[in-house]
């Protein structure tokens, strides 16, 4: 179809001039959005994945110099009684050195932590399958190391998790927009055509042309713009994806996902041209046919 003889010299004309280019700023903001998409998803998976079998213990910083000589027993205390509860596998306590690295993105790389009152931390990993008692492991914790709190992440994970729906849902939501815009663009570049070809079209009918033929003729060229623009809009993504990429790699913030492609992804966005050259092609189709169907 992309090679098929044109009866209708529709190249020529400015009715789908910029077609093309309509289509490839389409498909590159179609394809960010998709791989925004993508992304949050899989972001979402790796962080319940991370944090479904693990929770972290905070132990409060006293300021008092008896409080302070006595956080390294109470701190094993709290290792001890963490790794005799049933479904623990590891009680890991966080180094000074480990914190401040964590806390860096937050508080910027000149901060440090010799003034601030900074808890210990104890990292816990455990089996969901036999997770423990939170509310009794609190009190137990609370017992050997007063004004500890544990943190299950869940409230945190929940914000994150419906900031990320938020941002698949508008990626969805533009992706929808691009294809309603796609198809308004082609339609009305269409009856364009059709308008300024008027007596071609007649010519075709009194030789015999059906409308069916007519109708080729425009979707033909609709598939090969939409197509050709598709692809140059879909390189132009790609790179700007790669170039992402490339600056969250150096970055310090933790919450970013990293922006890499599995192979299902890269699928779904290589078949994103056909799929919107197609949509123009069936587009132009049914405008021809209903165009003409109304003709007398």
């Amino acid at each position: 179809m992309l090679f098929r003889r044109s009866d209708v010299p529709l190249k020529g004309d400015a009715s789908g001039r910029y077609l093309p280019w309509l289509a490839a700023v389409m498909v590159y903001l179609a394809s960010l959005a998709l791989v925004c998409a993508l992304t949050m998803n899989r972001a979402i998976t790796h962080w319940q994945e991370g944090l479904s079998g693990s929770l972290t213990i905070q132990i409060p910083h006293d300021a008092d110099a008896a409080g302070a000589a006595g956080a390294p027993e109470r701190l094993e205390r709290v290792v001890a009684l963490l790794m005799a509860t049933p479904g623990v596998r590891e009680a890991e306590v966080l180094e000074p050195a480990e914190i401040e690295r964590l806390l860096r993105p937050w508080l910027g790389g000149a901060a440090g932590l010799d003034d601030l009152p900074v808890p210990q931390l104890v990292s816990v990993s455990f089996d969901p399958a036999a997770a423990p008692d939170v509310d009794k492991l609190a009190r137990e914790v609370a017992g050997v190391a007063p004004g500890a709190v544990i943190d299950t992440h869940r409230a945190w994970l929940g914000k994150v998790r419906d900031l990320a729906r938020s941002v698949q849902w508008v990626a969805v939501l533009v992706v929808a927009l691009i294809g309603a815009c796609a198809i308004a663009i082609v339609a009305f570049a269409t009856r364009m055509g059709l308008s300024v070809h008027g007596n071609v079209i007649q010519l075709l009918h009194l030789i015999g042309a059906r409308d069916s033929y007519v109708a080729g003729q425009f979707q033909a060229h609709a598939l090969t713009f939409v197509l050709r623009g598709g692809i140059a809009g879909l390189v132009l993504a790609v790179g700007t994806v790669f170039l992402i990429g490339q600056g969250l790699r150096g970055s310090d913030v933790m919450l970013l996902p990293e922006l890499t492609l599995q192979p299902l992804d890269w699928s779904a966005l290589l078949l994103l041209p056909v799929f919107v050259a197609l949509v123009a092609m069936l587009t132009a189709r049914v405008t021809v046919m209903r165009t003409l169907g109304r003709m007398p």
